[in-house]
């Protein structure tokens, strides 16, 4: 297991809609942010997607700094997979992270076995995995349904450990179903405290190690399943007063969890500068 970063480790710096920064993070300056903090994965989703012009400058700095670089995108069509697949073999990296569902486009599950199917041989030719990230809408046993129905060896998921909230199911059931499938970690860690109010709930984020997740718990299954897959750290900062304030609190969280996630998996030793 390596350590890593991801654009949705700093959501607010690359931007969400509403809420730009004067200065949006860019694809080079996430790497340098990963070097920065000594960590040897930094993974682009789609928050953050790469354009031809980026790929060469990246791999040769990544290259240099000995960070391995993973790719991410929303989507099945399979045009776009087999595009994602020439960006993960130019950069050298081993998976491309999805998530089915775009803003206009939400396949059935029928409909996504049938398009990945016809893409899963350009993906094994290719030794490149796809991992489906648990993301809101498909319960765990309907994402192991989906993966046994393209049985592929070079198809997985990308466990997120609180998206499937949406889907009325805790780390518990999704570490469970998911982790003998996993191929790569998103570690975001959360609270879930009544509203003010007292009617409902608010599930917020929270630093890795400052929440409820039971972090040595997902490591733990993760191992007992056979899987060693890379933790990339995540990010649900919330809004803080204003948009500067918001963004400090993101890069203090980004280094307290990767402090967190060390004391987890010491063998990930810091390469570089961690201020």
């Amino acid at each position: 297991m390596q350590i890593g970063i991801g654009s949705y480790t700093y959501p607010w710096a690359v931007g969400i809609a509403g809420w730009q920064p004067d200065a949006p993070m860019t694809a080079h300056a996430l790497l340098e942010r990963a070097i920065s903090l000594g960590v040897r994965v930094v993974q682009y989703c789609d928050n953050l997607p790469l354009g031809q012009g980026d790929v060469q400058t990246l791999c040769t700095r990544a290259a240099e700094a000995g960070v391995c670089c993973e790719v991410g995108t929303r989507g099945t069509s399979p045009a776009h997979l087999h595009a994602m697949l020439t960006f993960a073999r130019r950069m050298g990296s081993s998976i491309v992270r999805m998530i089915t569902d775009t803003a206009d486009d939400h396949p059935t599950a029928d409909e996504i076995v049938r398009r990945i199917s016809e893409v899963m041989p350009a993906y094994e030719g290719a030794g490149v995995a796809l991992a489906i990230e648990n993301h809101d809408r498909f319960t765990a046993q309907a994402l192991v349904h989906m993966l046994k129905c393209i049985g592929s060896d070079h198809i997985g998921i990308c466990l997120d450990t609180a998206n499937s909230f949406a889907a009325l199911e805790g780390p518990e059931v999704v570490v469970n179903t998911l982790a003998p499938w996993t191929l790569n970690l998103h570690v975001k860690d959360f609270v879930v405290l009544r509203s003010p109010h007292q009617l409902g709930f608010v599930i917020e984020g929270r630093a890795a190690g400052q929440g409820q997740l039971d972090l040595p718990w997902v490591l733990d299954m993760l191992q007992q399943a056979g899987r060693k897959p890379n933790v990339i750290l995540e990010l649900w900062t919330p809004l803080v007063g204003s948009l500067a304030e918001t963004l400090r609190c993101e890069e203090r969280w980004a280094v307290e969890s990767l402090a967190y996630l060390r004391s987890l998996l010491p063998a990930d030793s810091p390469q570089g500068d961690q201020s």
